[in-house]
């Protein structure tokens, strides 16, 4: 009987350590941005609307807040954009996503006192050639961009430092009129959190350009 205590005590510790060790680990989720973000009339871009997402690292509930969950390090992601009808990439690539509180790859150079804001940017490439990274930490949140669409413009880009050296419209990340589904993958330390969203495109004004939760059959399509 002692003998069967001592393991079944070994078994519980050890059980224990287990739980307690998956409970540490960073919960992420992804979520729509609402509402988009709509951008005036800005010099080299035009009125735009950027589609994003939201990564949180989900908070323990407040009775187990004495297990401290750990911050999602190195954050880095890509986004396929799919055809509605069968899932098939439309790219035939994967995008590298961009957080919106990385650094960006410009400098502004003259800046008009009078106007308070910068008359031209150099881009330093250096600056955003290296994989866009973040560090999301417990009980928060960053944002990531998916795609920007212009006023006047039937075509979609997606967003990420690439467009800093492209006028804000990168050729090869051009998406046409339509509807499509946008894949978003994270990893982060091993882990890996993916989302599918339907991204609204075959609309005539600008403000109905938008992200909308994926059904199942949505996601079935994409393997």
């Amino acid at each position: 009987m002692e003998a069967l205590s001592i393991i079944i005590g070994g078994l519980i510790t050890i059980l224990t350590a287990m739980w307690v060790e998956y409970l540490r680990r960073p919960s992420l989720s992804l979520a729509i941005e609402e509402p988009p973000l709509d951008r005036p009339a800005v010099t080299g871009r035009g009125t735009s609307r950027n589609l994003r997402l939201r990564l949180r690292n989900k908070s323990l509930p407040w009775i187990l807040r004495w297990i401290q969950r750990a911050a999602a390090l190195q954050c880095r992601g890509e986004i396929t954009f799919h055809h509605l009808d069968d899932g098939q990439d439309v790219l035939g690539r994967a995008m590298p996503v961009r957080w919106v509180n990385s650094p960006e790859p410009v400098a502004p150079q003259i800046y008009d006192l009078q106007q308070h804001q910068p008359q031209f940017y150099i881009v330093d490439f250096s600056r955003g050639s290296g994989e866009s990274r973040i560090d999301v930490y417990p009980g928060e949140e960053e944002m990531l961009d998916v795609a920007v669409r212009f006023q006047g413009e039937a075509d979609c880009y997606g967003w990420n430092n690439e467009v800093y050296g492209n006028n804000w419209r990168t050729p090869r990340w051009r998406l046409p009129r339509g509807r499509y589904l946008v894949k978003v993958v994270v990893t982060s330390s091993g882990q890996k959190c993916a989302d599918v969203f339907r991204m609204v495109n075959d609309v005539e004004q600008l403000t109905d350009f938008r992200l909308i939760k994926a059904s199942k059959v949505d996601r079935a399509k994409i393997h």
